[in-house]
This record gives C-alpha cells, sequence and structure tokens, in this order.
C-alpha cells in the first residue's frame, strides 16, 4: 500500500467517526484554505500577540505560518489561542546558532514565495498596492524592535499599512488582520489557482479527522491491523 492509498483508506475508515455536520463543515473550510499566501512571525516575544496572530491567520483561511525563533522562543497561549494551532500547519526555525531568518527564506524562497517585509516606513510601498503575481510570504516583526535588519536589507519588496494618526504602528495581530483584509479578497476574486491542491486537501483533512476523533491513534492501529 502506497502512501496515497494508506492516506485514503484510513481517512474513509475514520471518517465514520466524524458527524454529517463536522465533515461538510470541514469541507467548506478545506474549499477556502490557501498557501498561495503565508505568514512569517519573526521573534514576537509576547505568547499572547503570537497566539493572536495565529488565530487571525487560522480565521482566514491561511493555512501556513512560518514561525522564526532567533530570540524569542514561541509559546503557546491557550485562553488566546482557542485551538487554532491544530488547525494551520506551523513551521518554526529554531536552530541554536543560527540565523533562522536566512534559513526561513531559503526554504520560502525555494517554494516560488516573494518575501514581503512590513516595514512602517513610508518610502514603501502601501499594502493596498501590492499586486498578487505569485506566491507571497508576509514578513511580520517583533513588536518592539520590528523587523530585523537581515529582512529589511533581503526581503524582495517593503509594504506599509497607510494610517493617518499619531501612533506608528498597531500590534501584529491587527496589522495581519488589515493585510489579509487588503490581499484575500484580490486573490480570491482571481484567475490565480489559490486553493490547495487535492493532494493537500487529502493530507490535511486527515490530520484534521484525528485531531477531532477521540483515540484516533488506536483506531488508526485497529485499521492498520486488518490490511
Amino acid at each position: 500500500m502506497n502512501e496515497e492509498e494508506y492516506t485514503t483508506g484510513l481517512t474513509e475508515f475514520l471518517g465514520q467517526y466524524v458527524s454529517d455536520h463536522k465533515r461538510e463543515l470541514l469541507e467548506n473550510v478545506l474549499g477556502q484554505r490557501t498557501r498561495f499566501i503565508a505568514i512569517v512571525l519573526e521573534d514576537i516575544y509576547q505568547s499572547q500577540n503570537a497566539s493572536a496572530a495565529i488565530r487571525t491567520c487560522e480565521c482566514m483561511g491561511i493555512q501556513d505560518i512560518h514561525i522564526v525563533e532567533n530570540s524569542s522562543k514561541y509559546a503557546v497561549n491557550r485562553r488566546v489561542m482557542k485551538g487554532a494551532n491544530k488547525w494551520v500547519d506551523l513551521i518554526r526555525y529554531k536552530q541554536a546558532r543560527t540565523n533562522n531568518t536566512e534559513e526561513c527564506f531559503k526554504m520560502l524562497r525555494s517554494k516560488g514565495y516573494k518575501i514581503v517585509a512590513t516595514d512602517p516606513g513610508t518610502s514603501s510601498k502601501s499594502i493596498h498596492e501590492l499586486e498578487i503575481d505569485q506566491k507571497i510570504a508576509l514578513v511580520m516583526g517583533n513588536e518592539l524592535r520590528g523587523l530585523s535588519e537581515f529582512t529589511l536589507n533581503h526581503a524582495d519588496l517593503k509594504v506599509h499599512i497607510p494610517m493617518y494618526g499619531f501612533t506608528e504602528s498597531m500590534n501584529v495581530s491587527a496589522s495581519m488582520a488589515v493585510c489579509l483584509n487588503s490581499l484575500l479578497p484580490k486573490l480570491r476574486s482571481s484567475n490565480i489557482p489559490w486553493q490547495l491542491t487535492e493532494e493537500e486537501k487529502n493530507d490535511i483533512r486527515l490530520r484534521w479527522y484525528k485531531s477531532i476523533i477521540k483515540r484516533s491513534d488506536a483506531l488508526e492501529r485497529q485499521w492498520r491491523s486488518k490490511r
């Protein structure tokens, strides 16, 4: 049995333990998920901010969040997260004595992403003017220090959120919501194939089934024993 057959067979088996209502909901959400836009969180040091940002991504249909941990370790604030982390893919970069931002960018570029840094400087392009002509990885920085010098020097493009008050910045989750609310409607109304592939849907569907079914690991062993 190859990997595709394994995934299909196990998904069908576990599907018996998921209600019709939940299956329909999962399929609706899967149909709106995208990896065409990814988010990078660079050294977010407060757990409530990182958790709120991930929750915002999940609500808006973003599947992949890349977490860079050079100086700040990622931590979950469960009260703020509200379980959002089990529905998205968190890719962490946390090697000691390594420029984890550089490693993250290498990986993203190998997958065809344009690195777009959010920079409050008005010399950058407005987020509302950003063209979606290829996959985008939107980089959000530290609450106090902003983005690293490496990111500012090596991003393909910088964007800012237009502001009209005295305060120069918003918190990470609010900034992300503004950016995604600008980009996603343009993406979803375009002719770009922004949805997940069927293979990606199959993989995520199985993981989601496992996350909502009690003792799914025991059920998987039971299914395997009969193959």
